[in-house]
């Protein structure tokens, strides 16, 4: 039996909340969303030799200026995945169910795998491919980041909870951003020590990440009680994951997935006094 006093000393039912309102979520997504746009047309539009110069007035080191510039070019495109948590946002906000938004996202991901691997085997359609400009060097003979992209959205959505869902999401778009630019612009600057695979990251990319997920996990979750335990092990999940991706998945499809298995037990658990309050059961996953 639930210990009652306790729960009533830690927080009352009236004051813990287990989502974020509706129109709350709606408005955050679209806001990041233009943001996002907004900075992706700012660098399209930014000469390089401009952005070079931006980045030496941020401290970033003359010998990192050049990578550093390359790198933001080619991630730049990666804040588009935001439009993922919109268009899902929008979709359930509109009476659309869940299970409808799964078929949807399963149908394109199933598409876009499929164009994928005939880009991979058949020369004609590599030769044409109308985004080859931003593969990198391994993906010519491999799937590329945007196939496990989507695998890992869908798997997220299919799984989880709506806004958890949305949530890991973004942590997988900003954090990795974070990540790889912070990493490229200041790695190795502060702390003179490799982590990863091979030594490839850097501890100031992975403290980077970190604090970008927690703060936007906090934000999302900005009306519901005791959401730091949460976000927080859900962000240090999503940095280890980026960082030394577990049994070989792909960071794409890992960081989604193991960071919203975090945030749904992170809640289960500040809501032990409440059990029919836990985000296992918001939306029936459980019976």
């Amino acid at each position: 039996m639930a210990n009652t006093t306790y729960c009533k000393v830690w927080a009352t039912t009236d004051e813990v909340r287990q989502l974020p309102s509706e129109p709350f979520l709606t408005a955050y997504m679209v806001v990041l969303f233009i943001v996002g746009v907004m900075f992706i047309v700012l660098v399209k539009n930014t000469r390089p030799q401009d952005l070079r110069r931006l980045l030496q007035d941020a401290g970033v080191a003359l010998n990192k200026v050049a990578n550093t510039a390359r790198e933001i070019e080619r991630k730049v495109f990666h804040l588009c995945g935001l439009l993922v948590p919109l268009t899902y946002q929008v979709l359930l906000s509109n009476g659309v169910e869940k299970w409808k938004c799964s078929r949807i996202c399963w149908t394109v991901t199933l598409c876009g795998v499929g164009s994928d691997l005939l880009r991979v085997h058949v020369p004609w359609v590599k030769r044409n491919w109308p985004l080859k400009s931003i593969l990198r060097e391994q993906e010519q003979t491999q799937l590329c980041g945007g196939s496990w992209f989507a695998l890992g959205c869908t798997l997220a959505i299919h799984l989880f909870d709506p806004v958890i869902a949305m949530t890991s999401i973004i942590f997988l778009v900003l954090g990795d951003l974070s990540a790889a630019l912070i990493g490229r612009s200041f790695g190795q600057s502060v702390c003179n020590m490799k982590v990863g695979p091979g030594g490839k990251k850097s501890v100031e990319g992975s403290v980077g990440m970190f604090l970008c997920c927690f703060v936007f996990g906090c934000s999302i979750f900005s009306q519901v009680h005791l959401r730091e335990y949460a976000v927080f092990v859900a962000s240090l999940v999503a940095t280890l994951a980026e960082l030394y991706e577990p049994f070989g998945i792909n960071d794409n499809v890992s960081i989604p997935v193991l960071s919203s298995v975090a945030l749904t037990f992170g809640f289960a658990r500040t809501f032990t006094c409440e059990p029919t309050r836990s985000p296992l059961l918001w939306y029936g996953h459980i019976a």
